[in-house]
């Protein structure tokens, strides 16, 4: 509060001054007033011996009233007005000082709104408290009750506070700072005896950290002079500490909402990355989904696709000479090699059976048979290990057919299945089959060849045609010799022109000549078994005759 100035009354408060002169006069100008310093400031000194009356402001003298014996009246008028002038100063300077914390707490309440990280509002909290409240040093502690610890997310100005021993008294901590109580700390000797706080401290003032009935912690200051701290100030912190607890506290449970939240997406994420590996995530976006929470019973969808079934040729003798666990391991080792291959060409695995898979290609058909020529490529790097290990080389057959084909979710509400229906599906199965009869390990649909944008690239051999058993339609069959380890594909590069002619010799049911392209191309190549196998059925239509109604197509009477 701004010091009463008697000069400011007397002289320069004019109706006050009036008055004062009306008295003097009244007096016969034989009064006058001075203040402590010995300065006239109303009236003129006599040369009298006078009487001295003090003009008081709360017991303490600011100036005199000297002269004749009547002075009293004039001095106990000034003392009045000093009173006065003082009781209003007072009031003004309340009324300041209000308007001041007013305006600290609701800019400090904007400032809290610009963040929701509690450690930061932590830290803005004590640092406009050691602002609006003049101190040395300050921090502030929170209990963690998970972990039965004091946390201190915040401390600020000079290091008078030590976090070890902060940290380690709790029980003295939680009688003072904890204690849902809110003080000046007159006695500091055990905070100091206990190290908590540096020797130069000699003010210690705190408030609790309230939400509700729940005690969060405490904001504590430290100041260098002795009754640093008044009770407008314990007021003012107690009111900074009520803010921030609730934003705090806010911040916590939102921070600890978006963990939750962010621990649920982690879960569902690791489920959803482990369900595709059982549902593929092609199969789900075929049906229009994003992800397996998006799809229900019935959902399904019409495509054209292309299937590829393989098979590893005689796998139950192979499989007869391994323990379950070697032959668990050796089918293992067989689908990790082959799988990255159909997804690196845009298809994806519909499933594994086994010593088989199926795979689907959605896009384009020559996708399906750049994988296929690939997957042969990786068998026989695959055989060249083996071979390294003392182990028979292994043989698989690959099948592709093109057409419509059903995508979609079967099974009951209990049970859900991602399903392929269509005739496609059991087509392709049975040309991965014929790769058996041909001696081909790989052979795709006259439907699937027609569908290949660009032809040149690939080396094929027509196989004629074949009726499956319970189709009524003839079926072409295409054999693509691409995927021949080196030594092979030129031998069958070599006589490709004769197998063509000597498929047209024996369509044509001109089997002299058919069986004369076909021993040529044996002779060349001995281990060409698809030339061996139409030699050989050349040279029994030749002998028996060819049947009523032969159309060249080759009847298979198995599935």
């Amino acid at each position: 509060m701004a010091r009463v100035s008697l000069k400011n009354i007397v002289v320069k408060d004019k109706t006050v001054h009036e008055i004062v002169n009306g008295l003097i006069h009244q007096n016969d100008d034989m009064v006058w007033i001075e203040d402590t310093n010995g300065a006239l400031l109303a009236g003129s000194i006599k040369d009298i011996v006078p009487s001295i009356f003090s003009i008081e402001l709360d017991h303490e003298t600011i100036g005199y009233v000297k002269g004749s014996d009547k002075g009293i009246v004039l001095a106990n008028l000034m003392s009045y007005l000093v009173q006065k002038e003082a009781a209003q100063k007072k009031l003004g300077s309340e009324v300041l000082n209000l308007y001041q914390e007013l305006n600290v707490i609701y800019n400090f309440s904007e400032e809290l709104t610009q963040t929701i990280e509690p450690d930061v509002i932590a830290q803005l909290t004590l640092e406009q408290a050691i602002h609006s409240i003049p101190s040395e040093s300050g921090v502030i502690i929170l209990w963690d009750e998970s972990n039965k610890r004091l946390m201190i997310p915040a401390h600020a100005g000079e290091s008078l506070f030590y976090e070890a021993p902060l940290q380690s008294n709790t029980e003295l901590l939680l009688k003072i700072g904890m204690s849902g109580q809110s003080e000046i700390i007159s006695d500091i000797s055990v905070l100091k005896s206990s190290g908590i706080i540096d020797d130069k401290v000699y003010s210690i003032i705190y408030a609790a950290m309230k939400v509700k009935h729940r005690i969060m912690g405490a904001i504590i200051l430290a100041g260098l002079k002795v009754e640093q701290y008044s009770a407008a100030h314990l007021k003012l912190l107690v009111t900074l500490a009520l803010q921030s607890s609730t934003a705090i506290e806010s911040a916590m449970l939102f921070e600890k909402n978006i963990r939750e939240v962010r621990e649920r997406e982690e879960a569902i994420l690791r489920i959803h990355e482990a369900t595709k590996k059982f549902v593929p995530l092609e199969f789900i976006r075929a049906l229009g989904k994003e992800s397996l929470l998006d799809i229900k019973l019935g959902d399904q969808v019409g495509k054209i696709v292309t299937v590829l079934f393989t098979d590893i040729r005689d796998f139950t003798t192979i499989s007869e000479q391994m323990t379950p666990e070697e032959n668990f391991r050796f089918v293992s080792s067989f689908n990790e090699r082959l799988g990255p291959i159909i997804r690196l060409h845009n298809g994806f695995i519909n499933q594994y059976l086994g010593d088989s898979i199926m795979a689907l290609f959605p896009e384009d058909p020559e996708d399906a048979l750049n994988a296929a020529i690939e997957m042969q490529h990786a068998i026989h790097g695959f055989n060249v290990e083996r071979n390294a290990e003392g182990l028979p080389p292994i043989k698989a057959g690959i099948g592709l057919h093109t057409g419509p084909l059903i995508m979609g979710i079967t099974g009951d509400e209990y049970r859900l299945d991602a399903a392929t229906i269509s005739d496609t599906v059991n087509t392709s199965s049975r040309i991965e089959s014929l790769t058996k009869y041909y001696k081909s390990p790989l052979l795709l649909s006259g439907e699937t060849w027609r569908m290949i944008a660009v032809q040149d690239k690939y080396h094929v051999r027509n196989l004629g045609k074949v009726q499956l058993k319970g189709k009524n339609n003839l079926l072409s069959i295409i054999e693509c010799i691409n995927g021949y380890p080196e030594g092979e594909l030129q031998k069958k590069l070599k006589t490709l022109p004769y197998f063509n002619q000597a498929m047209e010799y024996y369509i044509d049911q001109r089997f002299e000549k058919a069986i004369g392209e076909f021993q040529e191309i044996m002779t060349i190549d001995p281990d060409d078994y698809s030339a061996d196998y139409f030699n050989k059925s050349a040279q029994k239509l030749l002998r028996n005759g060819v049947p009523e109604n032969w159309t060249g197509a080759e009847a298979m009477s198995n599935k």
